[in-house]
């Protein structure tokens, strides 16, 4: 018979599971005190790294309808509830895994799907959610930036443009100033008197 005790902590688990994207299964013999504390840190505040009993979580898996775990719970077990970045979490239990090899990545789910420890790797090898982000952004402004540069330059252009013939017509209108026409003028005059004085 469940004490009442054995069913909040089932309840606890479940609801874990429930709340989170991603979860990773972990078994942790061999870490002291101050590394698990030191991984919880570096897990940050959206992932719950959590001391579980083998067969609580069983029941509690079942329960949230998680089978990603069947046949892995064994040993002293450990489960990091990711309810942020699942990429970021990933990433930092897989470099603790390296730097403290007692640390064994067993398996793990992502967004409903089972991973096996190799797909923990991979989800790990992913860009950051932070920095998929800052891509897009970056994507999306490019062609508005493109887009602004464009506009610029053709007003540029039409301003040159403009501006350019009135200047070249300036001196065109002086040169038609009177100064050529006067000779002609006189000339044609001067003949006229001539032609008179005849």
């Amino acid at each position: 018979m469940a004490t009442p005790i054995k069913v909040s902590a089932v309840e606890e688990i479940v609801s874990d599971f429930k709340d989170s994207e991603a979860a990773v299964l972990t078994e942790y013999r061999g870490l002291t005190v101050a590394q698990l504390k030191q991984l919880r840190r570096s897990l940050g505040q959206d992932t719950k790294y959590s001391v579980v009993k083998n067969t609580l979580t069983n029941i509690a898996a079942k329960e949230a309808g998680i089978n990603a775990f069947d046949d892995q719970l064994a040993g002293p077990t450990a489960i990091a509830f990711i309810k942020g970045d699942a990429v970021a979490a990933a990433k930092s239990l897989t470099d603790f895994a390296k730097a403290n090899p007692q640390l064994v990545i067993k398996t793990g789910y992502f967004e409903g799907k089972a991973l096996d420890a190799s797909g923990v790797a991979a989800l790990a090898a992913l860009e950051s959610r932070e920095h998929q982000l800052a891509m897009v952004a970056g994507i999306l402004k490019a062609p508005a930036s493109a887009l602004a540069r464009t506009i610029d330059a053709l007003r540029v252009k039409r301003e040159e443009a403009e501006g350019a013939p009135a200047a070249a017509e300036a001196p065109a209108a002086e040169s038609e100033a009177p100064a050529d026409e006067t000779p002609a003028a006189e000339s044609a005059d001067a003949e006229n008197t001539a032609t008179d004085e005849s």
